[in-house]
């Protein structure tokens, strides 16, 4: 397994080792304090010396963490679909991505809560430069996509990472997280890059290429989000490459929108996980011989499942409307919200600026776009 050090979390024989390296560091205390704010260290400082395992981080600490996030930054979080899966097995998880952390770790959380198997989950590697987020990543069972690579590299990185996800599925009984494409949405439109499935396939121990996606037992989550806490820091790439400008990330910029991801005020929040989509597969099996057009109906079958079972919240028909100019959806919000969101609009972006305004309204808009096409389809 040593092909894998370079990206795996870490294993639970090295957890106690790493804990009692931090047990000091100024952002473990922060992370801690805001947590269990009614606890002194070191009954916490204790507790963590005395863990061994990364479950029992997630469960004694992590799981904290998360409650005490929802409670401070949103309304709650709701969540369906999760009957659907049965303990103790193991799926691919492939959501829409709106938050760098909060996707991941929410889903996790909810995974808890009905007693299924937690997941390992990709982070980029750029997301974790700083030691203490390494750590605390794979601490938290993240495994490590790589970035930035050269072309030859990024080949043999993207091999690695199909066996590795392959290898946690299949012989670790271990789920995986995994975003349906690279980077997170910034117009609203979620759509899954058919590459990630061709990465996925490089890592096949199956003759038949279809046999082995059902193997995994791929399982669409659609993640929806009443206030996202980073829009208007998606703004300065979106405004970039609107003037045809090569975007340069600040060095800081990722550690500042995880802060604000977590810390932002998202009102409510809801997951919902879709079927697993073996007797789709079999379906797409029976339909097409060519793999190409299988792993093209197979990201369109993702879509079809995120995209229609996405949750929608006021603040998206209100956009809608927005932009619309008309008031089709009135009756799914009040005048309250409506002027709530405008004012919350204003104080995040230029309005006077078209491009920053438009692409502001299309990040909650265009959910309701895509939703009305199933159920345009379904009344049709």
């Amino acid at each position: 397994m040593q092909k894998f050090d370079a990206i795996r979390p870490f294993y639970d024989s090295e957890v106690n080792e790493v804990f009692k390296k931090l047990l000091y560091h100024p952002m473990l205390k922060s992370l801690m304090d805001f947590s269990f704010p009614d606890q002194e260290e070191g009954a916490w400082r204790d507790l963590l010396s005395k863990t061994h395992s990364i479950r029992d981080f997630q469960c004694n600490f992590i799981y904290h963490s998360v409650q005490t996030l929802l409670k401070k930054s949103s309304d709650g979080l709701t969540t369906s679909g999760f009957d659907k899966l049965e303990k103790g097995e193991s799926y691919l998880f492939i959501s829409n991505h709106r938050d760098i952390l909060l996707d991941t770790t929410l889903l996790n959380a909810s995974l808890f809560e009905h007693g299924l198997v937690m997941t390992a989950s990709a982070i980029g590697d750029n997301l974790v430069k700083k030691s203490f987020l390494m750590n605390l990543a794979k601490l938290n069972r993240n495994f490590l996509v790589q970035r930035g690579l050269a072309p030859r590299e990024m080949l043999q990185s993207s091999k690695t990472l199909s066996e590795y996800i392959g290898h946690l599925l299949t012989h670790e009984s271990r789920s995986v997280w995994i975003a349906q494409r690279e980077g997170r949405t910034k117009d609203g439109n979620d759509a899954t890059n058919p590459g990630i499935l061709k990465m996925l396939a490089m890592g096949s121990d199956e003759e038949n290429l279809m046999d082995y996606f059902k193997k995994i037992k791929i399982v669409p989550v659609s993640i929806s989000y009443e206030y996202d806490p980073t829009d208007a820091l998606k703004m300065p790439q979106i405004l970039a490459e609107a003037n045809n400008e090569v975007y340069v990330k600040d060095a800081n910029e990722d550690f500042m929108t995880i802060l604000s991801g977590a810390l932002g005020p998202k009102k409510h929040i809801h997951i919902h996980i879709g079927d697993v989509l073996s007797d789709k597969i079999d379906v797409i099996a029976k339909e097409n011989d060519n793999t190409n057009k299988q792993i093209q109906a197979i990201a369109q079958a993702i879509d079809d499942s995120i995209l229609s079972n996405y949750r929608l919240w006021p603040t998206n028909y209100i956009a809608h409307d927005i932009v619309a100019k008309n008031n089709d959806f009135a009756a799914f919000y009040t005048e309250d919200e409506k002027t709530l969101f405008e004012r919350r609009m204003e104080k995040r972006i230029d309005k006077d600026n078209p491009v920053a305004l438009q692409s502001f309204l299309n990040m909650y808009a265009n959910p309701v776009v895509n939703s009305l096409k199933y159920k345009d389809a379904v009344q049709g």
